[in-house]
């Protein structure tokens, strides 16, 4: 690999020429000049490969292939060489390196240049962007490759990155807007003498309106803030820097009870989800969309809810022709199925399916074939959650799969729009109870039911405790004999103690 290396670095610099000349014409009319600029490009990164010693990674090598094809067609009369140019910029792109990403860069500028209506080069251009955390130029690059694409199904990639993009912006706008404040720029060194005083220091005109910590009178910012605020227009890394350095600055000024600083801490988990990864589908899916807290919460908007325990007792009469509890369960705008059914029918109506990964290798559990329209899956760490869905998801068994933003919902404060120090310590909790906090914090049901959750499906104490304090008197002890809905006593044996009451806007009931 060596001498194949220097060799072609030799025939890139002979083909390329000198910087700050054109590159040589072939005989009989080579390739367009103004490749000489990207051949030497290629050919520093060629040097700085050669430099660092042997090769051992098969997509750099793959790199040094497209190189070398560019090459071949650069001085073949007649071959395309501006598709090699944006083989080998995405060859440089996939190889991950952040010298190769700047390669890629350089070689879609280079590319848009000799074509400025190429969709390709302007979606390289944009993916490399990306890759560099340069959120708002990628944006740009994106849109002008949609202007050009005229196949809608190959825009959808694009489109998901614009939003992405957009969406992580948003977040630093509303985060910004929590303190205006932080909208100036300060230098994080000491100013000289006769300087004027930074942001926030004494002789500082008025703080705006609306600033939560010049209204608390919470002290000018710290000594040592960064030399660059927060902006959407930082580079991704940066953005994540300076928005962890407000978070600690504002909770350090407010403390972890305030409502702007919960807020930002909402905010700041949002912002490092969409700048991880896209909240969009995973190919292997199987066509399921996916649902965040958004989409669950306006699923369940206004709708009543029940959750059904799996038990012998409860399908049984589920299922009795005639029975009244059938009649209830069907009344109810949602139900809710929690952890594989062992009881309950395939064909047991099951509109939102919740269950928790268990073990230590959860990928390799039954798959969920049972029919449902929502499928929300519980687990930690992240890696063993997504194996487990790409290995037991059924294509065609569920409408909607709740994404990564639903996976902990006891272990997120910010999903559950608690302090830090207030989020569940880690101890197991049922799926049904991870299901009901969850409904809880949303907000937006009509009424939430459970049934048939006494006995060996029976909440645990600590649950039903929680359970106790979001129905009637607090101590699980409501009016169940006085239901306005008729279901109080019912002959088939389901009248298991009611208890009813109202929080947030959510009715709890357990029969």
């Amino acid at each position: 690999m060596g001498q194949t290396l220097t060799g072609l670095l030799t025939s890139v610099r002979a083909l390329a020429g000198r910087p700050g000349s054109p590159a040589p014409r072939r005989p009989g009319g080579g390739p367009d000049p103004a490749l000489g600029a990207a051949l030497r490009l290629c050919g520093d990164h060629l040097a700085a490969l050669a430099a660092s010693g042997p090769l051992t990674d098969a997509r750099r090598t793959r790199l040094i292939a497209s190189i070398g094809a560019l090459t071949t067609a650069c001085s073949t009369p007649g071959a395309d060489a501006f598709d090699a140019l944006l083989r080998t910029g995405q060859d440089a792109l996939d190889t991950g390196g952040d010298a190769e990403t700047r390669l890629a860069l350089a070689l879609a500028d280079e590319a848009v240049a000799l074509r400025a209506r190429s969709k390709g080069a302007w979606r390289l251009r944009g993916r490399a962007l990306d890759a560099l955390g340069r959120g708002e130029e990628a944006i740009t690059a994106y849109e002008r490759h949609l202007a050009l694409q005229q196949n809608p199904t190959a825009s959808y990639d694009a489109e998901r990155r614009i939003a992405t993009l957009r969406a992580a912006g948003d977040r630093v706008d509303q985060a910004l807007a929590l303190f205006p404040a932080e909208t100036g720029t300060l230098t994080a060194a000491a100013p000289e003498a006769g300087a004027s005083a930074p942001a926030g220091a004494a002789g500082d005109p008025a703080p705006e309106a609306g600033d939560p910590v010049r209204k608390a009178g919470a002290s000018a910012p710290a000594e040592g803030d960064p030399g660059v605020r927060l902006s959407r227009q930082l580079p991704a890394a940066e953005a994540r820097t300076a928005f962890t350095d407000l978070v600690r600055r504002r909770t350090a000024e407010l403390g972890t009870a305030h409502p702007a600083v919960r807020r930002l801490a909402a905010l700041y988990t949002e912002h490092r989800r969409l700048t991880e990864r896209d909240p969009m589908a995973d190919p292997l899916l199987g066509g399921a969309e996916p649902i965040g807290v958004p989409g669950l919460r306006r699923l369940v908007a206004g709708r009543t809810v029940c959750l059904v325990a799996d038990t012998p007792r409860t399908a049984a009469q589920e299922h009795r022709p005639g029975s009244r509890l059938a009649a209830l369960i069907d009344g109810y705008d949602l139900v809710v199925r929690c952890d594989t059914p062992r009881h309950s029918p395939p064909a047991a109506r099951t509109d939102l399916h919740a269950l928790t990964l268990l073990g230590d290798t959860p990928w390799q559990g039954p798959r969920w074939d049972r029919r449902a329209g929502t499928r929300l899956v519980f687990g930690d760490p992240l890696a063993h959650w997504r194996l487990a869905l790409r290995g037991r998801l059924v294509p065609g068994a569920q409408d909607r799969i709740g994404d990564a933003s639903l996976r902990r919902p006891l272990h997120d404060p910010a999903l559950l729009g608690l302090a830090p120090q207030d989020a569940d310590p880690g101890k197991p909790a049922s799926t049904a109870y991870t299901v009901l906090r969850l409904l809880d914090f949303l907000g937006t049901p009509a009424r939430v039911d459970l049934i048939g959750f006494d006995g060996p499906a029976a909440l645990s104490p600590r649950e039903r405790e929680w359970v106790a304090t979001r129905t009637g008197d607090g101590n699980g002890n409501g009016d169940g004999d006085n239901r306005d809905d008729g279901s109080a006593g019912i002959p088939d044996g389901t009248d298991t103690g009611t208890d009813t009451g109202a929080v947030s806007g959510v009715r709890i009931t357990l029969r």
